[in-house]
C-alpha cells in the first residue's frame, strides 16, 4: 500500500512543478523575445540499498522551443529584431556574456546601449559604450553609427558593430534570468556571423502559445487532483485493512 502512496505522493508534487513551468511561460506571453520551455514526465526508478522495487514521477525542462516568436511593429529607431536564426550577445547579470533576443535598445545615462530589461549589448570590441548624440542609427547588418552631440550633420562618429551570433541551439540552455548559455561551461564565447540581418522598427514577440499553456496547465490541476484522490484511497485501504486485521 505504501507504494502507491508513495506514486501518488510523488506525481503530486512533479504535477506542481509542470504548472510551475507552464505558468511561467504563460506569464511571460508578452515579453520580449521570451522562448518558452518544454516539460516533460517521466517513471524513475527508486536505487539505493535495496532492490528498485520503488518508483516515483519526476517532471523536467528538457530544451525550450527555439522557434521563432512574431514579429511587433514598433515604428521605434532603435527597435530591431532578427530575421530568422541568431542571437544578440549581451553581457549576463553574472558579467559573462550570455545570448538573449530581445532587441528593444536604449542607451542609458552612462551611454551603454541596453536592452529592456537593462542588460548592456556587447559588440565587436566588448561592450557597447556610446558617445554623446544628437540621432542614432541601427542598421540590417547590426551596425550602430551616431551623430555626435553638437557636431553637423556630416560628422558621422566611427560606427560600432553589434556582435551578433549563431551558435548551435542544441548546445544552449536557458538559464534562471531567462538569458541563454552554453551547456558546457567550458566551452568559448560564440563568435560573430556577419550574415545574421536584423528588421528595424521591430521587436520580436514572445513565441508562447497562451491557449497551449492554459490548456496544459487545466490538464495538469487535473492530475493533481487524480494523485490526491489516489492517496486518500490509498489511507483508506490502509486504515481498513488495520481495523480487519485488529478484529482478529
Amino acid at each position: 500500500m505504501d507504494k502507491a502512496l508513495y506514486i501518488a505522493m510523488s506525481g503530486a508534487k512533479q504535477n506542481t512543478l509542470g504548472q510551475a513551468a507552464h505558468a511561467n511561460n504563460l506569464a511571460n506571453a508578452s515579453t520580449t523575445g521570451f522562448r518558452s520551455d518544454y516539460t516533460q514526465s517521466r517513471a524513475m526508478g527508486v536505487f539505493g540499498e535495496h532492490f528498485p522495487s520503488r518508483a516515483y514521477a519526476m517532471t523536467e525542462r528538457p530544451a525550450s522551443d527555439f522557434r521563432q516568436g512574431p514579429l511587433q511593429e514598433t515604428g521605434r529607431r532603435m527597435d530591431v529584431a532578427i530575421e530568422g536564426d541568431g542571437w544578440f550577445a549581451v553581457v549576463g547579470p553574472d558579467g559573462e556574456e550570455a545570448y538573449t533576443r530581445a532587441g528593444d535598445l536604449s542607451v542609458d545615462p552612462a551611454g551603454r546601449l541596453i536592452n529592456g530589461k537593462g542588460l548592456q549589448l556587447m559588440g565587436d570590441a566588448g561592450p557597447v559604450v556610446l558617445p554623446e548624440f544628437e540621432q542614432i542609427e541601427v542598421s540590417r547588418a547590426g551596425i550602430v553609427s551616431i551623430q555626435p552631440f553638437g557636431d553637423v550633420p556630416a560628422g558621422v562618429a566611427e560606427p560600432v558593430q553589434l556582435k551578433l551570433v549563431r551558435p548551435d541551439v542544441r548546445e544552449l540552455e536557458k538559464g534562471e534570468d531567462g538569458l541563454f548559455r552554453f551547456r558546457d561551461p567550458q566551452a568559448p564565447v560564440a563568435q560573430p556571423d556577419p550574415n545574421i540581418s536584423l528588421v528595424n522598427g521591430f521587436v520580436e514577440g514572445s513565441n508562447v502559445n497562451a491557449v497551449t499553456e492554459l490548456t496544459s496547465m487545466i490538464q495538469l490541476n487535473r492530475q493533481y487532483e487524480m494523485q490526491v484522490k489516489l492517496m486518500k484511497a490509498a489511507d483508506e485501504n490502509s486504515a481498513a485493512t488495520t481495523q480487519i486485521l485488529g478484529s482478529q
